[in-house]
């Protein structure tokens, strides 16, 4: 009998899982077995697209041909990117250094290669979104962590970074603000050194600004506004509501702008033009996104009044974005055991803190704010029974 060779996965796929990923999948069973689950996994609004967003997309779908863009993405969608920058921060942007991507991700795709060679360091804040660490991982890049915490509201400073490239050399630094899991600002003073300080050393700056338009204080900086250097990657899956549209977008230092719409024709062709048409009318919806932001806000007001008083600690700042980042009760073990009893006594889903952050995250979890007034009220009344059961 012939034995063939034995297949094996390659070494940069070694990346660990997405456990908010395997929350949902254990929160989906259960909802096939009838389970009232409310999740607070995800960062997922529970609002659909604007309605100026799916009149668009219905045009197109009744009168349209839909069919491949240039890998840059539709001009007026570019233009209206554009505009916006000047509208919100007063930023001139070329129209010819935008690219509409398939979401975020595949923005932080194209910045990590286009920007970077295999084996360049590039310093991200823990806790952080887990993808940026695993997709540089998987690209041969190497994520140098920096620690943050409750002492220094989360945030990530010029100070610590100039600290890490003195030790050893960094090609890269990005910076999340609003952050994902912590909803921290960065200020825009800070954000204004971090970016300065890229800029003398020669990093690469990568400003993650997917939750601009979800802060609860004074608006949050872009990059932008201190250089023409920056990496800049945004989304319309957040404030706009359009996760599973995938689509997002990128402005491109002039520098970068042609070897990103080269890599991009290959590995995407272009972001699905029915999206990037209704990307185009959410900027037309301001009034009624603002209104499923206020949502947020009344539940952002929920968690800071009643997470404390159930025992979480160590809360971030929550300026932004929709997520509470906390310390779990004391006596409860794991974030990660903590998490699977909450989903199975409670039925409410919430994220363990080990994909944020690989050091500190069994004693931490993410709770999204992303739904419905009444559900996130709900799913905290089943916290707190669960927690005096």
């Amino acid at each position: 009998m012939l034995v063939l060779p034995e297949l094996r996965p390659s070494e940069r796929s070694g990346v660990a899982p997405f456990h908010a990923m395997d929350v949902l999948a254990d929160a989906n069973r259960l909802k096939a077995k009838g389970v009232p689950v409310i999740s607070l996994a995800l960062g997922q609004p529970g609002a659909p697209a604007s309605s100026h967003s799916l009149k668009a997309a219905r045009d197109m779908l009744e009168h349209g041909v839909v069919s491949y863009t240039d890998a840059m993405g539709i001009s007026p969608l570019r233009h209206k990117i554009a505009g916006h920058y000047r509208s919100a921060y007063g930023i001139v942007v070329d129209p010819a250094q935008v690219m509409v991507t398939t979401g975020s991700s595949a923005g932080f795709n194209l910045a990590f290669l286009v920007g970077f060679d295999a084996g360049a360091r590039i310093a991200i804040a823990a806790p952080g979104y887990p993808a940026y660490r695993n997709i540089m991982k998987a690209m041969g890049l190497v994520p140098v962590e920096i620690d943050t915490g409750p002492e220094d509201n989360y945030v990530l400073t010029a100070e610590r970074l100039a600290h890490e490239h003195a030790k050893q050399p960094l090609q890269g630094v990005l910076i999340a603000s609003p952050a994902n899991p912590t909803g921290t600002v960065t200020p825009r003073d800070e954000l204004e050194r971090l970016v300065q300080f890229a800029d003398r050393e020669g990093l690469l700056f990568i400003s993650d600004e997917i939750y601009h338009g979800l802060v609860y204080g004074e608006a949050a900086a872009s990059a932008l506004e201190f250089s023409d250097r920056p990496l800049v990657i945004n989304s319309f899956s957040k404030y706009y509501c359009m996760t599973g549209w995938r689509v997002g977008w990128l402005v491109l230092p002039k520098a970068l702008t042609r070897a990103t719409e080269r890599v991009a024709q290959s590995l995407y062709i272009s972001a699905p033009e029915l999206s990037q048409v209704a990307a185009q009318a959410a900027f037309d919806a301001k009034q009624e996104l603002d209104g499923v932001r206020a949502g947020y806000e009344i539940n952002r007001a929920a968690m800071i009044e009643r997470l404390p008083r159930l025992g979480f600690s160590g809360i971030a700042p929550i300026d932004g974005a929709f997520y509470t980042y906390a310390k779990l009760p004391e006596g409860y073990g794991t974030a990660s055991e903590f998490a699977r009893r909450v989903l199975h006594e409670a039925h409410v889903a919430i994220t363990p803190g080990l994909d944020f952050d690989l050091l500190h995250g069994e004693t931490t979890v993410r709770l999204s704010y992303a739904g419905s007034p009444a559900s996130i009220a709900e799913a905290l009344d089943r916290i707190a029974a669960f927690l005096r059961a």
